[in-house]
């Protein structure tokens, strides 16, 4: 059994390595998408209340709401599955609550290239809660970072620099499910 979570600021690729795990059967527990369905849950809109619900949440619940929220998911999907990927950690102390939950088995894997690559990714996407400018793409990245996921990024069991071509990004993120983070500690994609 192993659960491979992600960490990485808006645009740095993480979709991108949920969307390659998804190809390869490994089923996908998307912590964003507990954030979306509580904002539906509410009657707000995704697009621009997901941070307010985010917040919000974590203020109801605790810091790690949204990873206590995501636990039996990934418990349901190990019952039939050897990896499941939890896309989209934000803060320490949600890393601290899976790796308490898995032990050893739970692997973090920092997703990370460079703010300008990062916007111009997001600007290009077409989704509900992409940002619209770079204004505020640092709005979200400065939540995000209060939310403590710069402490995640730091204690990654394995980090991937996203700053080449996607189909070398592609290519790591292949490796990462048929070898196993030790082949791509420290990878460059």
């Amino acid at each position: 059994m192993r659960v491979i979570g992600t960490v990485g600021l808006p645009g740095s690729g993480k979709g991108e390595l949920a969307e390659v795990a998804r190809e390869a059967g490994v089923p996908v527990v998307t912590m964003g998408d507990v954030i979306r369905e509580e904002c539906r849950k509410r009657g707000l809109d995704p697009a621009t209340d997901h941070g307010k619900i985010a917040t919000a949440l974590r203020e109801e619940e605790g810091d790690d709401a949204i990873a206590a929220r995501s636990l039996p998911m990934v418990e349901q999907h190990l019952e039939s599955n050897d990896v499941v990927l939890v896309d989209g950690l934000r803060s320490g102390v949600e890393l601290d609550r899976f790796r308490e939950a898995f032990g050893d088995d739970f692997v973090l894997v920092s997703v990370e290239a460079p703010f300008e690559t990062r916007a111009e990714r997001l600007l290009d996407r077409d989704r509900d809660d992409s940002d619209t400018d770079v204004e505020a793409l640092k709005k979200r990245e400065r939540r995000e970072l209060d939310f403590g996921m710069g402490d995640a990024m730091d204690r990654a069991d394995v980090v991937i620099q996203n700053t080449g071509t996607l189909a070398e990004y592609r290519e790591t993120i292949t490796k990462l499910f048929e070898e196993g983070p030790e082949a791509v500690a420290e990878a460059d994609a």
